[in-house]
């Protein structure tokens, strides 16, 4: 319950702020159809966090326990610093929705969005540290859906009254401790 809890957690905190979130400001303001987006969303979220979690869980069983705890204390200590830089958007990953309509606009530009992205690779970490990808998966996508189906019905309005440092500092703040409790053998129980 750890994994999902957790995860859940740290991915609706880092959100905040996060690229994906913007998009979906973006995308809500731009089609004011919220139904399509959130299922483009969830969609999209599942498969990238999918295929993360399977990754993590391929990390644990080609890694020594030892090269495994380090790896990801260092990752999460990453992650703690990578939260603190605000994201931005891009502009051509908005553009995609003329030609693919409101879902098929949201399924390939959170998918991209997310490519490579902290929340992303927060799942291989997660899913690799808790050695239950499906768990972490679940987490992570609500954790997601948690901070941007908020984005698609309020839009900038949220968005001007969340204070941004204040949450991307409490999310930088858990992945440092993942990150320190990790380094410091806390993961031991699980075999790293």
């Amino acid at each position: 319950m750890d994994s999902i809890l957790v995860s859940t957690g740290v991915v609706a905190l880092a959100e905040i702020g996060d690229k994906t979130q913007l998009l979906a400001f973006i995308l809500a303001a731009r089609f004011k159809k919220p139904v399509p987006i959130i299922l483009g969303i969830l969609l999209a979220t599942s498969i990238n966090h999918g295929l993360a979690g399977a990754l993590g869980a391929w990390v644990t069983s080609v890694l020594s326990p030892q090269v495994l705890r380090w790896v990801l204390g260092l990752s999460f200590i990453g992650m703690a610093i990578w939260t603190l830089i605000p994201d931005e958007i891009e502009e051509e990953e908005t553009q995609i929705a003329s030609r693919l309509g409101v879902f098929g606009a949201t399924l390939v530009t959170f998918f991209l969005a997310e490519m490579g992205d902290k929340t992303q690779v927060a799942t291989v970490a997660m899913a690799a540290h808790y050695a239950q990808p499906l768990m972490v998966v679940i987490g992570t996508t609500l954790g997601m859906l948690i901070a941007d189906v908020p984005a698609v019905f309020v839009g900038d309005k949220l968005s001007a009254r969340i204070p941004m440092k204040l949450v991307h500092t409490i999310a930088a703040g858990i992945f440092a401790v993942l990150g320190i409790v990790t380094l410091l053998g806390a993961g031991a129980s699980f075999g790293f």
